[in-house]
């Protein structure tokens, strides 16, 4: 017998599945909701590199007429010029270094290499050295030869310009030997000025002692 008890239970079965399938739909709907909105973002990437498309953007355009663009007054612009590039080879022992520019070449030669210490005498490795300098000469057509001498700072600086003027002396005779009578030389010597290496240490003080000679270039 059927009370009325499980009529009302009955009854009541149908609407609440139903509304337990809305309230499931609805949870399913919010969570694919918070799924899109968690889904990780693509990874970033570079816009250009080996390989990317050229950038086929047009160059902005220049009024060359532009008052803004004109240099004021009667002002000119500069003449153009190639910059001055320098190019230093030295050997494994420092003994030798040559500087290439533009515009000229010099040979700097430590005193050693040269002479004897704290002589002006021209040793037997000299020769064979200032003969490769002069065949450089040559080569650039120089007319005009630039031989500097140097010494480091010991001793009295009056010394020291003596010295390093014999030296330069000397490696300009040795120089006029190879060469022709009519290249020029300009000969100075300066001592302990413009050391090029620090003088506090020895290895500096043997770079300082050196005898430079340079000449333009022929192009």
């Amino acid at each position: 017998m059927t009370t009325l008890d499980d009529r009302r239970a009955s009854g009541r079965r149908p609407a609440d599945r139903r509304a337990r399938v809305r309230r499931g739909s609805l949870i399913a709907a919010a969570l694919a909701s918070t799924a899109l909105l968690v889904t990780p973002a693509p990874a970033a990437h570079a816009d250009s590199g080996p390989g990317a498309p050229a950038d086929t953007t047009p160059p902005v355009k220049i009024d060359a007429k532009d008052p803004d663009l004109r240099l004021p007054g009667s002002a000119k612009l500069a003449p153009g010029r190639v910059l001055d590039i320098k190019s230093v080879v030295e050997t494994d022992d420092g003994d030798e270094r040559r500087e290439d520019t533009n515009a000229k070449v010099k040979f700097a030669l430590q005193a050693e290499v040269l002479f004897e210490k704290d002589s002006s005498k021209l040793g037997g490795e000299a020769n064979a050295r200032i003969r490769a300098i002069a065949q450089e000469i040559e080569k650039q057509n120089a007319t005009s030869v630039r031989v500097f001498g140097f010494t480091d700072d010991l001793g009295s600086a009056l010394h020291g310009l003596k010295l390093s003027k014999e030296r330069a002396n000397a490696v300009q005779h040795a120089l006029s030997a190879n060469l022709d009578s009519s290249v020029q030389y300009q000969i100075r010597g300066y001592g302990e000025q413009y050391p090029i290496a620090d003088n506090s240490t020895e290895e500096g003080r043997k770079k300082n002692r050196r005898v430079e000679v340079s000449f333009a270039r022929s192009g």
